[in-house]
């Protein structure tokens, strides 16, 4: 049976944003969705995450599948970074490996070690045979054309929703169908 892991962007939960939703549809298909609660979701921190995502996951295998938003993406490929059994693949939901426009010194600290600790994508690539990232073109966190590039160097297919903003409920965005297509 397939196992999808749903992780959640900063600031977020599991019960905000297209997740409800995304859960309910991919268990309407019969997998089994886990969508944790990630910790310190104000101030994530790397380690805390990916130890966090060990601890659902255990042991991972090629009908384990990953959809992450945003902070939650880095989290998805940095816990990657830890494994040697291939998965079956990602989705990234405005996936970044940079970000702009943060509005507090407080978010630029949270996040300088999630934009400037390097992930190995080939490391990545071994164990995520495919991916798909779906971005905005008018991400409030900007670096579009940056985030794109890198997730094309891992091989991702890239969907572009426009005006989209940073794809959460004030966005708009209660439902999420371009990721059903994927699974």
């Amino acid at each position: 049976m397939k196992r999808i892991v749903i992780v959640h962007r900063w600031q977020g939960g599991p019960n905000d944003d297209w997740r409800p939703w995304l859960k309910t549809e991919l268990e309407k298909r019969g997998y089994q969705v886990l969508v944790p609660e990630m910790p310190d979701t104000n101030t994530p921190v790397i380690e805390k995450w990916v130890h966090k995502l060990a601890e659902v996951v255990g042991e991972p295998d090629k009908d384990t599948y990953f959809v992450g938003h945003s902070i939650g993406c880095q989290a998805i490929l940095r816990y990657l970074e830890t494994i040697n059994t291939p998965v079956g693949g990602a989705i990234f939901v405005v996936g970044w490996f940079n970000l702009e426009n943060m509005e507090t010194d407080e978010e630029k600290k949270t996040a300088e070690p999630w934009i400037t600790r390097p992930i190995d994508l080939t490391k990545v690539r071994q164990v995520l045979p495919k991916s798909t990232l779906v971005i905005s073109d008018d991400d409030p966190y900007d670096c579009f054309e940056e985030n794109k590039k890198k997730f094309g160097e891992l091989g991702s297919k890239i969907v572009i929703l426009h005006n989209a903003g940073h794809i959460t409920a004030e966005d708009g965005y209660t439902e999420l169908p371009e990721v059903l297509s994927d699974f």
